[in-house]
This record gives C-alpha cells, sequence and structure tokens, in this order.
C-alpha cells in the first residue's frame, strides 16, 4: 500500500463514529516487571478486552493462557499454580504454561486433547521485563523491544505504570506531544509564553517515526532546571516504535541524559496502560534527584491521564473523533498513519526514511 503523497499529515478523523482505535496483534507487548511475578502466583492480565491469565510455574518458567477452562469457561485466574501447570478451580483440570491439559483427575486415560487444551500466548523475559505476543498459539518470528539504557553502566532506571481511560493512539500522541507540555505541565515542564524558534526534522519508517528537535534551549520548568541547572542547548529526540513504544530522549550537555521508553499495553480499546522506564545519567548522583523527580514524574502523568480522560468522554459525547491537525502536531497524525499500515498488514522495508522539516516555537 503506498501513500498518494508521503508528505502529506494524514487526517485522523472527520466524521461522526470514527476513532483512531488500531488493533495489532501480531507483535509483543508488556505484561510486568519479571520479579512481580514469583514462581507460583498469578497474574490477570488483559489484551485489546480479551481476558488471559499469566502464570509463573514451580520450575520458573512463564505462562500465558485465555483465562476461560476449555472444559466448562471457568476463569482460570481464579485457580492455583500445582508444579509444572494451573489448576481450575471448578474440576481440577491442570494446564501447562504452553496450553497443554496435563491432568483430568478421575479420567482413565490420556488427558491430553487438542479440545482440552487452552489457549496459549508466547511469553518472554528479557532485560527483566515479560512481554506477551497478541495472538495466541503462534510463534514469533522477532524478538520484543530492547531498552538499551536499562541496566547500562552508569545509567540509573525507575519504572513506573499508570492506566488511562484512551486508546493508545491518543495516549501514544500525548507522550510525545510537545506544544502542550506549556500549558498542561506549565512550571514543571516548559512554561508558556516561551518563543524560541527550533527546526523540527520528522522521519518515518517502516518500523517508526520520530521527530528531532533542533536548537531547543533547556527545557523550562521545575525538572529541567533540575536536570540541566547551567542551562544552554539540548539534543532531544522523540520516537515511536511498532507496535507501542514511546522514546523520548534528552541529552543535556556533555554529561547529562535521560530516556524514557513508555511502554503501551492496550487493556482494551480505551483502556490503556503506560509504563514509564526511565534510565538516567546525571553530572551529581541520581539519588539526590530522584526522590524529587519520582513524584513530579507522577504528577506530570497524572495531569496526562485526567486531559486523556476528559478527551475521551468528550469524544463520546460528540460520537467521534473530529481532530483538526497542523505541522507541529508533530507525531500524532504520523503514528496513526504507521498504525493503520500496520493493521492492513503492511510492514514492508518500503526504501529511505520519508522526511519532513518545519520550524515551530518552544
Amino acid at each position: 500500500m503506498a501513500d498518494a503523497d508521503p508528505h502529506r499529515l494524514p487526517v485522523l478523523s472527520t466524521d461522526s463514529g470514527l476513532s483512531s482505535f488500531a488493533e495489532l496483534r501480531d507483535d509483543w507487548y508488556f505484561v510486568c516487571r519479571g520479579k512481580d511475578l514469583a514462581a507460583g502466583e498469578t497474574l490477570r492480565f488483559s489484551l485489546y478486552d480479551q481476558p488471559i491469565v499469566v502464570f509463573r510455574d514451580a520450575r520458573g518458567e512463564l505462562g500465558a493462557l485465555l483465562d476461560r477452562c476449555p472444559h466448562r469457561n471457568v476463569p482460570l485466574s481464579g485457580g492455583k499454580v500445582e508444579g509444572d501447570g494451573l489448576r481450575c478451580p471448578y474440576h481440577g483440570w491442570r494446564f501447562a504454561t504452553d496450553g497443554r491439559c496435563l491432568e483430568v483427575p478421575a479420567l482413565v486415560g490420556e488427558p491430553d486433547a487438542m479440545a482440552r487444551r487452552a489457549g496459549a500466548f508466547a511469553l518472554r523475559e528479557r532485560q527483566g521485563l515479560v512481554w506477551i505476543w497478541g495472538e495466541p498459539g503462534v510463534e514469533p518470528t522477532r524478538a520484543p523491544h530492547e531498552l538499551p539504557h536499562l541496566g547500562a553502566p552508569g545509567y540509573t532506571s525507575a519504572i513506573q505504570s499508570f492506566e488511562v481511560d484512551a486508546t493508545l493512539h491518543a495516549v501514544a500522541e500525548n507522550t510525545l506531544d510537545v506544544p502542550h507540555t506549556a500549558y498542561l505541565h506549565g512550571g514543571l515542564f516548559r512554561e508558556p509564553g516561551r518563543n524560541a524558534e527550533i527546526e523540527v526534522v520528522m522521519r518515518r519508517f517502516h518500523d517508526r517515526v520520530e521527530a528531532e528537535y533542533i536548537g531547543e534551549p533547556r527545557p523550562g520548568g521545575l525538572v529541567g532546571k533540575l536536570l540541566a541547572p547551567k542551562g544552554g542547548a539540548v539534543q532531544h529526540i522523540d520516537r515511536f516504535w511498532l507496535p507501542a513504544v514511546c522514546e523520548v530522549d534528552y541529552a543535556l550537555g556533555e554529561s547529562s541524559h535521560i530516556n524514557v521508553r513508555s511502554l503501551l499495553t492496550p487493556l482494551g480499546r480505551e483502556r490503556t496502560r503506560l509504563t514509564a522506564v526511565t534510565c538516567l545519567r546525571l553530572p551529581v548522583p541520581t539519588a539526590l534527584v530522584k526522590p524529587v523527580l519520582q513524584p513530579l514524574a507522577r504528577r506530570i502523568f497524572g495531569q496526562d491521564a485526567k486531559i486523556l480522560k476528559a478527551q475521551s468522554e468528550n469524544i463520546a459525547r460528540f460520537g467521534g473523533e473530529r481532530f483538526v491537525s497542523t505541522e507541529i502536531d508533530a507525531l500524532g497524525p504520523e503514528i496513526l498513519r504507521l498504525l493503520r499500515r500496520a493493521e492492513s498488514g503492511d510492514r514492508k522495508v518500503a526504501g529511505p526514511p520519508v522526511e519532513r522539516r518545519f520550524t515551530m516555537l518552544i
């Protein structure tokens, strides 16, 4: 599928009832931190409104099954992990991490049969993070997203999760949207009334889209002062990676670097979990700054969650999205274009990236 004009901004929605919701099941999504799921524990989970139970058996192996026993449709999440399987609380059927039926109490003969298997999802645990493939019964052909700064020498990391009443696209756009920060987060991150003109370079690849902000001064507000007390220009790039990873990357001077990768999990059509993985390298001991930055980050994400909920509620009141975009809405329309292409099955590597440039005031 080729775009008639690759430089033209896509229209998000124009008529009543339309939505920027997109469903991409053939990819990896973040579930939880590995340390949050000990051996013998279960976790109720949802992906695109589909109930799933995630568990770790006694050997430490991870499993993810449809939260429905194939026998009488009772939720498996109400059961218990026993040995190398999860036992249903109703009739005691026990299932392995790959969905095979290991035991049917009182049955004489082999318990496993295709009809008795529970739908199983592929799981991977990498860098201490657990990822799930969005389709059951599929062996993935690619690896989960890698976070290069997580655990890297010289970096300190923090992980925080927030749930938001909004589509994945709305949360991704908000996470990477620069113009709103001076108003919604004024005083914390950027400030209204600043008029520095900077150049923005937008690049779209087959699997990601990015915006590089050239000549940006140090962000105003308390966060900018903490990270770069001496001021100066910053190197700033924002990215969205398919299917659901946002990256905000700031290099402030020679010794300060902040990289935030937000792992988005579409729990439902209009319910998204954002897990922010923040990796810091600072010229001062991070332990001195972390107690201040973490509450500030929670406050900023709280403001975003509140405005996104208000946006979703108002869209519902008016019967659908009616968005109007300008070029300074750098990534929102491009993220939707990327999601729509991937949703249709088009992930081809199609030559060099599409690039456009424009200026904005910041």
